[in-house]
Parts: C-alpha cells; sequence; structure tokens
C-alpha cells in the first residue's frame, strides 16, 4: 500500500481528521489536558509548516501525524524548557515577540494502532527532522514520552532511562528509535507535564474507583496520580525525557508536501 507524507500548512483538511486517531492511540487525560486544550488552536495556526500526516492510499483519513512547533534555545542542557508545556508556552511567546526560532520540539507522534508496528512513527520522526533542517534549524529537541514507561510506573525516570539492552541501545522502544536516529539524551525534565482534574474526571478518564486520598497507578500513566479526596483533586505530573537531534539546515526540497 501506497503511503505519503503531507504538511498539514499544505491539507489543512487532513488535521481536522485525526481526532479518532488520537482518541484510539492516547490515553483520555492525556487528551483532556487543559493547557494543551488552549494552546492548540493556536499552534495549529501558526505552526501547520511544522505538522504532518502520514496518509495510506485506501485510507480516508490519516494513519499517522507528527506535531512540531519552533522555538529559541541557546543549544544547552540548561537552556531547554521545562517540558511539554513549558516548550508549548515558550513557543508562542517567541513567535509573539518576533523572535527567531533557533530550534524545534517534537511535541508528538502518533501513529494508528492498527498501522502501529510498521515503523511509520520512525517515519515521521525522520519528516519532522527535515522539515526542521528544511526551515534552517540545527536542532530537533523532543521531550520525549517512553513507550514503556507506563508499565513500570514505579520507577523514577532518572533510573528508567538508564535501563540499557545487550547492544548499548536504550530498552524503551521509543527511545531506541530517536537513539536509532542520531538522538542524544539529554536531561530526564521531571515536571514535563501537570494534569490537575476532580476525582471524578479521574475515575472517568482512567475507568478506575479512587474512594480515598493517595497516590494510584492508572492505566496509561507513567509515574502514580495523587487524589486529595477533601480538596476534590487528582494531580499527575509526568515526566518526560529531553532527546536532541543534531541537524544540517538545507534548503526546501521542491514539492515536499505529499512526498512517499
Amino acid at each position: 500500500m501506497t503511503t505519503r507524507v503531507h504538511v498539514l500548512a499544505d491539507r489543512p483538511e487532513l488535521g481536522e481528521q485525526v481526532d479518532p486517531m488520537l482518541a484510539a492511540a492516547w490515553p483520555a487525560f492525556v487528551l483532556a489536558d487543559p493547557v494543551a486544550a488552549a494552546a492548540w488552536p493556536r499552534i495549529t495556526e501558526l505552526f501547520a509548516d511544522y505538522h504532518l500526516a502520514l496518509v495510506e492510499d485506501t485510507a480516508p483519513a490519516p494513519i499517522g501525524v507528527a506535531y512540531s512547533i519552533p522555538f529559541r534555545w541557546d543549544g544547552t542542557p540548561g537552556g531547554l524548557p521545562g517540558g511539554w508545556h513549558a516548550v508549548v508556552a515558550q513557543a508562542l511567546a517567541d513567535h509573539g515577540a518576533g523572535r527567531t526560532p533557533t530550534a524545534a520540539a517534537a511535541l508528538s507522534i502518533t501513529v494508528a494502532p492498527t498501522h502501529q508496528g510498521r515503523g511509520l512513527s520512525r517515519r515521521l520522526l525522520g519528516r519532522l527532522r527535515q522539515t526542521a533542517a528544511a526551515h534552517g534549524l540545527p536542532a530537533l529537541v523532543a521531550p520525549v514520552r517512553p513507550s514503556a514507561k507506563h508499565r513500570y510506573p514505579l520507577i523514577p525516570m532518572d533510573r528508567y532511562v538508564r535501563w540499557r539492552r545487550a547492544d548499548g541501545a536504550p530498552w524503551d522502544p521509543w527511545l531506541r528509535v530517536h537513539w536509532r536516529c542520531g538522538a542524544d539524551l539529554l536531561a530526564v525534565c521531571p515536571e514535563s507535564m501537570q494534569i490537575t482534574g476532580t476525582v471524578a474526571q479521574w475515575e472517568a478518564w482512567t475507568g478506575l474507583s479512587m474512594p480515598d486520598s493517595g497516590d494510584y497507578v492508572v492505566p496509561g500513566a507513567l509515574v502514580p496520580i495523587t487524589v486529595d479526596q477533601p480538596r476534590d483533586e487528582g494531580r499527575y505530573v509526568e515526566p518526560n525525557v529531553w532527546m536532541h537531534h543534531r541537524l544540517q539546515p538545507v534548503a526546501p526540497p521542491p514539492g515536499q508536501a505529499g512526498q512517499p
């Protein structure tokens, strides 16, 4: 089957068809993140030339989507934003202030569950690298959400990222994809994303009852969530991992949109 990658600035209608795929691939509490929900309309309006959709000739809707955003970074680990929420805020602030970006940040890469296992996420990551380079940027960084960490929610992230296979590659499959694409692990961002909701919201998002205060291991979460019953609040603070792809900026390739 033939697949093609399109830039959403050229095919905006594809971006309007990704919600079912995202709902099938991501935990409900991640999609309900109020910070992301508030920022997303501006992100898709301003940075659509950094967003990609993967389509298959037999499917009416995208089977994969990848989002990145440009921002200003000094190139040092200490100069990185605090994580996913922080880099979104910085990209919007940089754009509003007219600051020239010096890097792109990959926000997410999603492949429909029915099409996973075909190397499509690595392909989309490669195209995000190409897109950043085509904009003249020397770096693509990513606050990576390790794909298998949810199976080990009690292991601290700074220990988890040190797990290695016999060949020296990262143990985590998604970290390994970035590593094999040439990325370096720069740092753990311990508070990359913070999601707060009522107890009822968390019960709806997770399908679990939470009758008492305490820490709960919930499906899809990289670390436990903390429930405070008197305050009617559940709080999740997700750690991610900053990966750094060094790029060689190039001129935009002709006919980038819709390339195989």
